[in-house]
Order: C-alpha cells, then sequence, then structure tokens
C-alpha cells in the first residue's frame, strides 16, 4: 500500500509539471523611445521629422585600428556591410537577413521623439551597441512633385543617406547628432512613392539620426506621408 502511494504521489507530481505552462520571454522593451509601427501610412510630425521607419538589428564592425570616420573609411565600410537585396526590394516588418554568417532582423518602429535613438533600438533586443552599423529604410509619400525638397540630416556619429537610389547626404567624422547638420542640395522629391535608406556607424558612445526634408527656405516640408511599403 505504502509503495501504491508512493506510485500514486509520483504519477501526480509529473502530471502536474507537465501541466504547468512554459513561461514565455517578455518581448523586448521598446519603451520609451519607440513603439512598433502600425500598417499605412502615417504623417511626418509638426517639425517635419520622419518617424516611421525600417529598423536592421546592428551589423558589428569592430574599429581594431581605432581609425577615425573619415569618408574614405565610411565608404568602404558601408560598401562593405550592405545588406543584400537592399536595392531590390524593400524589406519587411520581419524580416530576416543572413549577413556574414549573423542573423538580422529588420522591425518596423515608430520613434517617439524627433530623433530615432538607435542605441536603445539595439539594447532592446540584445545586440550590440558598439562598433556597430545600423541600416534604415522608408518609403516618401509626396503629394505632388516637390523639385527643390532638401535632405536634411543629423548623426551620431557618421552616416550616409540614398535618395530613390542616389546618394543625397553624408556626414562623416565623429560627430555628435546636430538638427539638419547637413542639408542636401535641391533632390526633389517626385509626386508618389520615394524609397529613402540610411546608414549610421556607431563607435562607443550613443547612437541616434533625425531626417526631415525642407524647402528652399530651409523650413519644413509637412505634408508628406511615410509608409513601409
Amino acid at each position: 500500500m505504502i509503495r501504491t502511494s508512493a506510485f500514486l504521489a509520483a504519477v501526480g507530481a509529473v502530471l502536474c509539471a507537465s501541466a504547468t505552462p512554459a513561461i514565455s520571454q517578455p518581448a523586448p522593451s521598446l519603451a520609451p523611445y519607440f513603439v512598433p509601427a502600425t500598417t499605412g501610412s502615417t504623417s511626418v510630425d509638426e517639425d517635419g521629422f520622419i518617424r516611421r521607419w525600417l529598423l536592421l538589428e546592428p551589423i558589428t564592425k569592430p574599429n581594431r585600428t581605432n581609425q577615425l570616420f573619415t569618408s574614405d573609411y565610411v565608404r568602404k565600410a558601408f560598401a562593405e556591410d550592405r545588406p543584400a537585396g537592399l536595392d531590390r526590394k524593400l524589406p519587411s516588418e520581419g524580416q530576416t537577413v543572413s549577413h556574414k554568417g549573423a542573423a538580422l532582423t529588420w522591425h518596423a518602429l515608430d520613434a517617439t521623439q524627433w530623433d530615432a535613438k538607435l542605441f536603445y533600438f539595439a539594447a532592446a533586443y540584445g545586440k550590440p551597441t558598439y562598433g556597430v552599423i545600423f541600416w534604415t529604410t522608408t518609403v516618401i509619400d509626396a503629394p505632388r512633385d516637390m523639385p527643390q525638397a532638401r535632405l536634411a540630416v543629423g548623426s551620431n556619429s557618421a552616416s550616409m543617406w540614398w535618395l530613390n537610389g542616389k546618394e543625397a547626404a553624408a556626414l562623416f567624422g565623429d560627430r555628435r547628432m546636430v538638427m539638419d547638420d547637413v542639408v542636401s542640395p535641391a533632390l526633389g522629391l517626385k509626386k508618389g512613392r520615394n524609397v529613402l535608406h540610411g546608414a549610421v556607424i556607431n563607435g562607443p558612445g550613443l547612437s541616434d539620426f533625425a531626417v526631415r526634408f525642407v524647402d528652399d527656405k530651409g523650413q519644413p516640408i509637412r505634408d508628406l506621408k511615410v509608409t513601409l511599403r
């Protein structure tokens, strides 16, 4: 009888254990700097800043030679670590790409502030925050042709930006993020869909960027829509 009771107790313990639900891992906390992007389009903010982005998890790029972020170094780094197919097809939320043996995921996010804080984006997903390259992309929907539109960018640290496949702005050196640090010549936005790609390289410290379009007087263009399709 004692043996039977012990056996039944053991069976009951196993059944109880198997019935206990597995503890799921909590989703990464993006607050307070990002929220998941909704579907459809959104407007630029009241100052014209673009807040909706597809962000790729960072690519590790250790600067073992302690080289400065010169034009030659940055251009070479971005050419070597450009995600495959970025120029041919817009990535999508949750899409994973393989880059030099690492699996990296694209995330569709809305920045809650006028600057997109890349350091905290990487930290939220448990990714490296120093010695990395961030890639980002978005789609600007213009209500009409805007031939005088200029791209205004600030970034920490160096960055490069391409509009509809052409280089639009470049910021070199180990710089802090300053609003409208570099303003391009007139690039023009065509009516409808315009694709913007960007890359930011970071050494030590924080990393972020801020992007908007301005007119020929330097005033923000506010009637733009932003989508990820």
